[in-house]
């Protein structure tokens, strides 16, 4: 069978290398002038918008809730076709997640679930970019911001895409990223936190880095001595050190080479199965440009572990993202039950993603349209 065909993939090249030899040569090798610039280069993708660095995506999601003063008591509305750590991450603060209802097209979170699942506790409407197709913000901002909540857009799989003409990280009141390497960019591990609200960006700043305060005009002891810090609500160390952040901006000098190669690969799958039965494609909708971090084949007739098999045994790593989050056992015992969002259900029961990442070639890509035309 030779070597597994995995279904993402990072990519790095000499550039990249020399980046991180950089830093290492250098006299930092954490909180440094890389991070600064990292975060520069990320505010300039997200149309200005000031983004703080974290050490991964779970990382962002955890500090753009606690930036949003989450707490127990509070609600946040969650969609539920993502990676668990955009509900948990609101548990661990104390909240409680309510879980809304997706498209059936795009696997996003739809405005009118979200607003049914509105109480007056809820603080925050947490959407997912799935797949790198964006969510639809303007009408999700208004369910958000009529009831006094805010929108956090989890945009894992969506970094250089863009809605409306508006790039992702300047739509919501927070954007959280994710560099893991099989996304569209990576620092090894890392991720960010992007906001156009000023005391967001300060509150998520300051809970990446254990909560300490700096700023005198802010300290309850500002003549204690040049030494001094404060501590005025508990945070946690999620700072990036320079060397990843050395490599997430070569690596931006290449994002838009690798969304034009993913929506390339995205293409050719589409013409390759649009016409096979038993199969259903991706959509994108009008006003979205999306980065395609996955390409999600729908498998009809309840085919989806037959064919996941198949492509396996011919040496093609597809993987399904991603079992419904209140599905996962510890869920379960928080009390959450299956049948909660039946669009959601049906969607991960059907879904298949297909190896996508932009150093697949086009005869990988062909050898796949191949295996999946076949499959009888």
């Amino acid at each position: 069978m030779g070597d597994l065909l995995p279904y993402g993939r990072q990519s790095i090249v000499e550039e990249d290398i020399a980046a991180v030899a950089e830093v290492l040569r250098g006299d930092w090798l954490t909180t440094g002038p890389a991070v600064r610039r990292f975060e520069e280069d990320l505010s300039a993708l997200a149309g200005g918008v000031p983004t703080v660095s974290v050490t991964s995506g779970t990382a962002a999601l955890h500090v753009a809730y606690a930036a949003a003063g989450i707490g127990p008591g509070d609600e946040v509305v969650c969609a539920p076709m993502t990676f668990v750590a955009t509900a948990a991450t609101a548990i661990q603060q104390g909240a409680k997640v309510v879980f809304a209802d997706v498209s059936p097209e795009t696997g996003n979170l739809l405005p009118e679930a979200a607003a049914a699942a509105m109480t007056s506790r809820t603080r925050v409407v947490s959407a997912v970019d799935y797949a790198g197709h964006p969510a639809p913000v303007d009408d999700l901002c208004k369910v958000a911001h009529d009831s006094g909540a805010l929108l956090l857009e989890d945009a894992a799989h969506s970094i250089g895409g863009a809605w409306q003409r508006r790039p992702v990280g300047s739509l919501a009141d927070l954007t959280t990223f994710s560099f893991f390497p099989t996304k569209n960019l990576t620092t090894a591990e890392g991720g960010a936190v992007a906001t156009p609200n000023p005391d967001l960006a300060r509150r998520a700043a300051q809970f990446r880095n254990h909560g300490l305060v700096r700023d005198k005009a802010r300290m309850r002891f500002p003549d204690e001595g040049g030494w001094h810090q404060e501590v005025h609500e508990f945070g946690l160390n999620y700072r990036l050190p320079d060397v990843l952040c050395a490599l997430g901006s070569s690596q931006l000098k290449r994002l838009a080479h690798f969304k034009e190669r993913r929506t390339e690969i995205h293409a050719r799958y589409t013409a390759g199965l649009s016409d096979v039965d038993g199969v259903r494609t991706p959509v994108t909708l009008p006003g979205a440009d999306p980065m395609w971090h996955l390409y999600p084949l729908r498998v009809l007739d309840g085919r989806r572990r037959a064919l996941f098999d198949h492509l396996r045994a011919h040496g093609v790593g597809v993987q399904v993202n991603y079992v419904p989050v209140y599905w996962h056992p510890v869920f379960a015992d928080l009390g959450y039950q299956r049948g909660l969002c039946p669009n959601a259900e049906r969607f991960y029961e059907e879904e298949l993603s297909l190896p996508l990442f932009p150093d697949l070639s086009d005869d990988d890509v062909d050898r796949v349209i191949e295996l999946v035309r076949k499959f009888g």
